[in-house]
């Protein structure tokens, strides 16, 4: 079964690392690592490049995950499908294929929490909009998500090794947006459709 788990999490961490943000934005001319936060993101594609390439980086992140939670569960069922999720998180965080510069994992988290456990997962991604809706901060919307998330799966689904697991993916979708916390605990994070300070 080792061997199993190994494979889920090679396919997984490999597709993660496929960048749609970086291939769409060198496409139209700009690597978005270069601009606004600086990483791959789908929140960074939409305010560097606009809604449309937001939306279909957003969407590429998500079908990533998808396609490895898919492999993950055909090769070694729940727990597969768990693993190849969990390294596409990874993978998309620091892609190998490039330099290890990647986004914050939010689009291919919404994946695998919907793909891995459908009750829980709507409700976090729900939560995540109304928090975006309520307060128009991208980044609070996302770590209300993972936080959600872990909480759920944790009184419902139990500690091992289902919670340990969202726990994993909750702190590193926190990590990736330290700087986030950050500026959120200054006053100073952007909102949606703010422009950035000169």
């Amino acid at each position: 079964m080792l061997i199993q788990y190994a494979l889920c999490a090679a396919i997984g961490y490999l597709l993660g690392s496929i960048a749609t943000g970086i291939l769409y934005s060198k496409h139209l001319g700009q690597d978005v690592r270069t601009v606004g936060s600086k990483n791959s993101g789908a929140s960074n594609m939409l305010r560097v490049h606009g809604l449309v390439p937001g939306i279909i980086t957003f969407v590429g992140d998500c079908v990533k995950a998808i396609i490895a939670i898919i492999l993950g569960r055909l090769i070694a069922g729940q727990e597969g499908a768990m693993i190849a999720g969990l390294f596409a998180v990874l993978g998309h965080n620091w892609p190998l294929f490039f330099s290890f510069q990647g986004g914050k994992g939010i689009a291919c988290c919404s994946a695998v929490f919907i793909l891995c456990y459908p009750v829980w997962g709507i409700i976090s991604v729900l939560a995540c909009l109304l928090t975006i809706w309520l307060t128009r901060f991208i980044s609070l919307g996302s770590l209300v998500m993972t936080f959600a998330f872990a909480l759920l799966t944790i009184l419902f689904e139990g500690v091992w090794p289902v919670g340990v697991w969202s726990i994993i993916l909750m702190l590193l979708a926190f990590y990736r947006h330290r700087a986030n916390i950050q500026r959120l605990l200054k006053g100073t994070e952007r909102k949606i459709g703010q422009k950035e300070k000169v």
